[in-house]
């Protein structure tokens, strides 16, 4: 893949743009594999490929310049907008979103924020689309002075962007380095984004996760369903479970899941997934995920763990090992922290690993183990 923005050095955030796809894979299943070299006993399954452009379904974009001449994309090393529109690794669903939410900004005089001047409004647009090519949008603001407009000109947006299907406001006030602020104002009836993957309705509200590539993450749930399947264990907890997407593919006739997810917007996601599949058996709860485990009086027979990039740490591999759970699926998006983490870990043995490229054009990966317990 070919990027202008790249070459001309106006943005360098895919750090492996233009090197052949092929190399990008290779390197890193074999930076992965040099991670867990340590595991000897280790089956590694062929990598999972992405396709190289167009594949992310979510672009957060830092909103720069004027009111009468937006930009839409990143900003540069003194704070000033670059404008992105057309990056080429954003779905062209969300491409096509960019030049009419750009009218949308001028027609509203929505003046963007100026970080070194800590004036303006519109800080951060976040758009996710789903398979079905429908559309969230989220304009993250300082305050609530442009709401009143922003409601009154909504219909006209609706009117020419019909894919979007739910729009929010999140409020930032504070000025620091962070994408958005804790409340969340909806203002379309509709509150969550479908997102059907493999064979499971998704719900992903505003302030929800979910993997920003599709296709890997349709992948991820079915390798971790295969895994599940394969051992058919009579209990499942998934920790760290989102909106549900392991949990909800590991569900079965006698079989119980229990999804621990910390944000309690996932949670609510989940359990409407469930309700609609008419799942049995399945229990989702908001909390944190090693507190739940040390809490629990009884553990269950497989533990999927899909962590935010520092892992699952030290408490909740202690109890692991000292847990009755015969199995772990774990998903990792950073394979040092889950190197460390398997150390932590000597009861188990890493029998399968594979890498999945959630990410092409950087140095970043999705790696899934599957451990079983030998002592």
């Amino acid at each position: 893949m070919r990027c202008s923005y790249f070459d001309t050095g106006t943005c360098r955030s895919c750090t492996q743009m233009g090197r052949p796809y092929s190399e990008q894979l290779a390197g890193k299943q074999l930076h992965c594999r040099g991670l867990l070299s340590d595991h000897a006993s280790l089956e590694w399954l062929e990598p999972v490929a992405s396709q190289e452009s167009g594949f992310r379904n979510k672009a957060k974009m830092v909103i720069g310049g004027t009111a009468q001449n937006p930009a839409i994309g990143i900003l540069d090393a003194d704070g000033h907008g670059v404008d992105l529109r057309k990056c080429g690794v954003c779905s062209p669903g969300l491409r096509a979103v960019f030049p009419v939410l750009a009218t949308y900004i001028r027609r509203l005089r929505l003046t963007p924020y100026d970080v070194p001047r800590r004036t303006g409004e519109l800080k951060h647009v976040i758009i996710t689309e789903s398979p079905a090519g429908e559309v969230m949008l989220r304009l993250v603001l300082r305050s609530e002075q442009t709401l009143p407009r922003i409601r009154k000109h909504l219909p006209d947006l609706l009117a020419d962007l019909p894919q979007v299907k739910v729009v929010s406001v999140n409020l930032l006030p504070e000025h620091k380095a962070v994408l958005e602020g804790d409340r969340e104002i909806l203002l379309t009836e509709q509150f969550t984004l479908e997102m059907r993957v493999n064979d499971i309705n998704l719900h992903l509200r505003p302030q929800s996760f979910f993997q920003t590539n599709t296709g890997m993450a349709a992948a991820l749930y079915r390798q971790g369903r295969e895994w599940v399947n394969e051992l058919a264990p009579a209990s499942v907890w998934d920790l760290y479970c989102g909106v549900g997407g392991f949990a909800l593919h590991s569900a079965a006739p006698s079989r119980t899941v229990t999804g621990i997810e910390a944000s309690s917007e996932a949670i609510v996601s989940a359990r409407l997934s469930s309700d609609e599949a008419g799942l049995a058996g399945m229990e989702f709860h908001a909390g944190d995920a090693t507190a739940f485990a040390l809490a629990a009086e009884q553990s269950p027979e497989l533990v999927i763990v899909n962590p935010p990039r520092r892992g699952i740490g030290k408490e909740l591999c202690g109890w692991l090992e000292s847990s009755d759970v015969q199995h772990v699926v774990y998903s990792s998006c950073n394979a040092q922290s889950l190197a460390r983490d398997l150390a932590a870990l000597p009861s188990f043995t890493a029998r399968r690993a594979r890498v999945l490229d959630m990410f092409p054009q950087t140095t970043h990966y999705e790696v899934m183990v599957l451990l079983e317990r030998t002592a």
